[in-house]
């Protein structure tokens, strides 16, 4: 369903979207005077595996759908693998998007969104840490970490708002996915998949995420269990990085964000274990809107060739 809020035709606005495997979000962010603000918005639902044809008119759907406007630069959040520089996708056997391998969707988009004068990419966690570091929970914070709590694990780590991703302070490529936790990538301890599986171990019964939770707040012993192993287990992975890169603050978004009760202290009990300082971790202050504002600003600098300078 198309959402569109009144009071945005006189203001700057940037069109965004941002694009995950079950949905694509449109939005015009007004963005440069104040708080940003969605001023409108429309969402579609997105088969991650289905063909390119469908995920690409489901793209274009979603950005024709928005009130017309000026011509500008669209900002795109996604996940990786992509060359964001390029615009081409590099999906090839990851289980989602795999059909746009190799398609150069910066080039798609260009020629079919309304108004567009070119596309600036930025990995949908790095945009979602960008805006919670222009007006959430990180604002202005020399140094940021944040992760997106979904299918899998989303990061990024921001020195005043930029995203470092190589050097010996951050993971490989700045990605929490690319940490091991005792001797295993971290995402067969947390992600989706993981805590499906755990929990079937433990209990004989297939639940989703968001049943685990409840099972949890029930007294469902094996569900706290797996819930308080696998965020102690992030924790415990993410609190050496934490350190090196000198982190003044963990803002933590996804999804799976709804059951921050449980996750909360697990968390915190992970990044502690070790007995070395750490953040306590926040949940996002923009949950629904920080991918969007990020995805804006990014826009604006790309257009301008100038670094992101938070709003007044």
């Amino acid at each position: 369903m198309s959402e569109a809020r009144t009071g945005w035709a006189h203001s700057p606005t940037v069109p965004v979207l941002e694009i995950g495997g079950t949905h694509v979000t449109a939005a015009l962010v007004r963005i440069g005077s104040g708080p940003a603000r969605v001023v409108a918005e429309h969402r579609e639902p997105l088969d991650g595996e289905g063909p390119a044809e469908a995920v690409t008119a489901a793209l274009l759907r979603a950005g024709r759908a928005l009130p017309a406007g000026a011509p500008a630069r669209w900002g795109v959040a996604l996940p990786g693998p992509f060359d964001y520089a390029r615009g081409i996708a590099r999906y090839r056997g990851v289980g989602k998007f795999d059909a746009l391998d190799g398609l150069d969707l910066g080039a798609l988009l260009a020629a079919g969104l309304p108004g567009c004068t070119g596309v600036a990419f930025l990995n949908d966690a790095e945009a979602f840490a960008r805006g919670e570091w222009i007006e959430g929970a990180g604002r202005g914070r020399a140094a940021l970490v944040a992760v997106t709590l979904g299918t899998g694990v989303g990061s990024a780590f921001l020195r005043e708002g930029t995203a470092v991703t190589s050097g010996e302070t951050v993971p490989p490529e700045g990605r929490a996915d690319l940490i091991s936790h005792q001797g295993r990538p971290l995402e067969d301890s947390v992600s989706r998949r993981a805590l499906i599986a755990a929990y079937r171990r433990a209990s004989g019964r297939r639940l989703d995420v968001r049943e685990i939770a409840a099972a949890a707040r029930g007294g469902d012993a094996a569900a706290a269990r797996v819930l308080s192993q696998a965020f102690g287990a992030l924790g415990q992975a993410l609190a050496p990085w934490l350190r090196r890169f000198g982190a003044e603050a963990l803002v933590v978004g996804g999804s799976m964000t709804g059951s921050w009760d449980l996750i909360e202290p697990a968390l915190t009990a992970g990044l502690r274990a070790d007995g070395g300082a750490a953040p306590r971790p926040v949940l996002a202050r923009r949950p629904r809107d920080a991918a969007l504002i990020g995805a804006a600003w990014h826009a604006r600098a790309a257009r301008a060739d100038a670094p992101v300078r938070l709003p007044d």
